[in-house]
């Protein structure tokens, strides 16, 4: 399975107006603390790969404390020029301390970390995600998991212009590569 995904800047207000115009359902949402890894034994910069360590907390709910769920993720290279589309695999961690000794142990170093809030909406069998990344500002993020990348990704089009957003307006490279290149050399993870 890939997850085929367009992403853009945007205006949070003006897609959120959009959203509803177009009768999008309000999924929900979660602020997300992601810690990316650096391998002993390849450079995923060079390979286009990523590792992270994400907890990510609920910030709708009931009045009682959300619960903050950690999840594993390995990111495999970009598989085309025209998205940003990937192989991905992700499990829950029920011990973020062990997880953290694991990867230790293996030689994993924390590289870098992500903070983002993210507002989720479904929308033509997408899921339209409106991103507020620290460091780097608001985000519109278009995606889906499919076998069939080029459908998958002409239908991600579609939505993205339903919005109001230019499909042109593409950027590829994950949020740790624009932190990372903000702060210094370019490193597109």
């Amino acid at each position: 399975m890939y997850e085929v995904e367009l992403k853009v800047r945007a205006d949070h207000d003006r897609v959120r107006a959009r959203l509803a115009d177009v009768g999008a359902t309000d999924a929900g949402g979660v602020s997300q603390v992601d810690t990316y890894y650096d391998a002993p034994h390849r450079d995923f910069a060079t390979t286009d790969e990523a590792l992270r360590l994400r907890r990510e907390t609920p910030v709708d709910g009931e009045d009682d404390a959300p619960e903050t769920v950690t999840k594993l993720t390995y990111k495999g290279p970009l598989v085309e020029t025209e998205s940003k589309t990937r192989r991905e695999h992700e499990t829950v961690v029920l011990d973020d301390d062990a997880a953290e000794g694991i990867l230790a142990g293996l030689g994993f170093e924390p590289a870098a970390t992500v903070e983002k809030h993210r507002r989720f909406f479904r929308y033509g069998g997408y899921t339209v995600t409106l991103d507020r990344v620290d460091g780097l500002g608001e985000f519109v993020e278009v995606e889906t998991e499919a076998e069939a990348v080029e459908a998958a990704r002409e239908g991600a089009v579609e939505v993205l212009e339903e919005l109001g957003l230019d499909p042109d307006d593409q950027i590829r490279t994950s949020y740790l590569g624009l932190l990372l290149a903000a702060d210094g050399p370019a490193d597109a993870r």
